[in-house]
């Protein structure tokens, strides 16, 4: 039967698919440049596949069919499993296969963690939501370091290149998936006000009993928890499973119905006299817990690049498909401007989390500048890169229009997810008061951030004003009231000349002029497409499209 004329399907962009996440001019040269070039082919392979028709498949049927909490089976015995579609035990073992969530732990080397990082950034934009599992891996492997013991134990198992989905002794399988469990209904961001408690059962382990509001992948195989111990808040380990193949009294109260991502399952958690074993120093739960959260923060930053990234490729593939007004929207100005900015905005997002990353490997080699460095300016960027993310995708999902307003466009689902990466990990108030700690103490840490920034001093007169305005903010710090009005405003700032100085000495010179003469000079309109006229867009807009 031949089609109505009226549904003959006309002026529509094909379908995105069987590309390279990795076809990224600022994602490679940045791996390049700051020491992984050794691990670009894998890089590709992670990209290539990412793009592929049979992992977008399993994107969409990830978010399309939901995880169910199945409390008890059919007699009534109380079970607490999370039924997930076998599409995402492919993209779990996919990313775990690749090394994502654990390589640079379990294969140390100069620019492991950068290596790890452009993976993660090129197979994100495939789905977001499993990231979540992978990324809280990766953070617990360093924080078990504090307790030797439990990292000999789990910590080769947590490394492991096999995904080995289901509830058993975790010594037992042939690979672990680590999660997070430290929110409070009563307390959110502020762990202290926790009221879990742990009581010492006398053999070395400890009794938890308590409630935790946000814990995201429930079915890990072992969780990182806060609990106060009578010496006070404390880390603790909590496996799923105990080593008697008994299981742990972990109780799935209820799934939480969010904004994000639907793939991965969020839950309420009781501890009802569950069995754990301390992390690190009893009483001193906090210090365990801040390299972890400064890793998944990492990952916070990583994961809103590369939701820009997405977002601006199926703008440009729209926009260069579609016709409107007698020619392609890629092709008339004012479309010009917007996608330009958006391409800008995106590639100052990715530089600065590659380099972050770079940062993080070598303050892993003894490097006390680049940890300071890492400090401050993953404290910034959390706040920063995070927050614009969520205006970066909405401005990619208005040069769709209608079609971008739809679920099968896919950009609702970057659209939905963007927020949590802003919140995860202390939204928008936590990042900015923790840019003023990190300042607090490590007293280096500024000046590591402004040596990076005057690394580019001298070839663009906007960036060293914004500098000088940068200095200027520090230096208005003392009183603890007016630093704190003043901490939102640092954070942007201090993010910003890191962008800049990055894009300045290593990008197309004309994204770097875009770049300064909008968010550094002062030449915007603060919604993209504002860019100031005489902006070379054709340069910007080649390099993203990767021609």
């Amino acid at each position: 039967m031949s089609p109505s004329p009226t549904h003959e399907v006309v002026n529509q962009a094909p379908p995105l698919t069987n590309f390279s996440t990795a076809d990224d001019d600022a994602l490679l040269e940045a791996v390049r440049r700051e020491g992984g070039a050794w691990g670009e082919l894998e890089v590709r392979e992670v990209g290539a596949r990412a793009g592929s028709a049979e992992v977008q498949e399993w994107a969409r049927l990830a978010e399309e069919n939901h995880p169910v909490l199945r409390t008890h089976d059919r007699y009534g015995h109380r079970v607490d499993e999370v039924e997930f579609h076998p599409a995402w035990h492919h993209l779990m073992a996919e990313a775990i296969a690749t090394g994502q969530h654990a390589a640079a732990w379990a294969e140390p080397r100069p620019g492991a963690h950068l290596v790890r990082a452009a993976k993660f950034y090129a197979w994100a934009q495939a789905e977001a939501g499993h990231g979540c599992p992978i990324s809280m891996t990766y953070a617990a492997i360093p924080a078990l370091r504090a307790s030797p013991e439990l990292s000999d134990m789990y910590g080769p198992l947590l490394a492991s290149s096999v995904y080995d989905f289901g509830l058993r002794p975790p010594l037992g399988k042939r690979g672990l998936i680590a999660g997070m469990s430290m929110t409070e209904k009563q307390g959110g961001s502020d762990v202290r006000a926790n009221t879990t408690t742990a009581t010492p059962a006398g053999d070395g382990s400890y009794v938890i009993t308590g409630h935790k509001w946000f814990t995201s992948a429930p079915m890990s195989d072992v969780f990182l928890t806060l609990a106060q111990a009578p010496e006070g808040l404390t880390c603790f380990l909590l496996p799923r499973v105990l080593p008697d193949g008994s299981r742990n009294a972990l109780r799935l109260q209820r799934l939480k119905d969010k904004l994000g991502n639907r793939s991965n399952a969020s839950a309420e958690i009781e501890y009802e006299q569950a069995v754990g074993w301390a992390v690190g120093e009893v009483g001193r739960g906090v210090r365990t817990i801040v390299e972890m959260v400064n890793v998944t923060r990492l990952d916070c930053v990583i994961g809103s690049a590369a939701g820009m990234r997405a977002g601006l490729r199926q703008a440009l593939h729209h926009t260069a498909h579609r016709r409107a007004f007698g020619a392609d929207l890629i092709d008339q100005p004012l479309m010009r401007h917007v996608l330009a900015d958006l391409a800008v905005e995106s590639e100052a997002a990715t530089a600065l989390a590659l380099r972050l990353a770079a940062a993080l490997d070598r303050s892993e080699a003894g490097d006390a500048h680049e940890a300071a460095l890492r400090r401050l300016g993953l404290a910034a960027s959390k706040y920063w890169v995070c927050k614009r993310g969520s205006t970066h995708v909405a401005e990619a999902l208005e040069c769709l229009g209608g079609n971008g307003y739809v679920e099968e466009s896919g950009m609702p689902r970057l659209y939905r997810e963007a927020p949590l990466l802003s919140i995860w990990e202390g939204s928008g108030n936590v990042a900015a008061l923790d840019v003023l700690r990190a300042l607090a103490k490590a007293p280096d840490a500024a000046d590591a951030l402004l040596a990076e920034a005057d690394a580019a001093a001298g070839a663009d007169a906007r960036l060293d004003a914004a500098v000088a305005r940068v200095r200027k903010l520090l230096g208005e710090l003392a009183d603890p009231v007016r630093a704190q009005l003043l901490a939102r405003r640092l954070a942007e700032q201090l993010t910003l000349v890191l962008q800049g100085s990055l894009l300045v000495r290593h990008s197309h010179p004309a994204v770097a002029d875009a770049f300064c003469a909008s968010r550094l000079g002062g030449d915007w309109g603060h919604a993209f497409g504002t860019l100031p006229p005489g902006t070379d867009t054709q340069a910007i807009i080649e390099r993203a499209l990767h021609e």
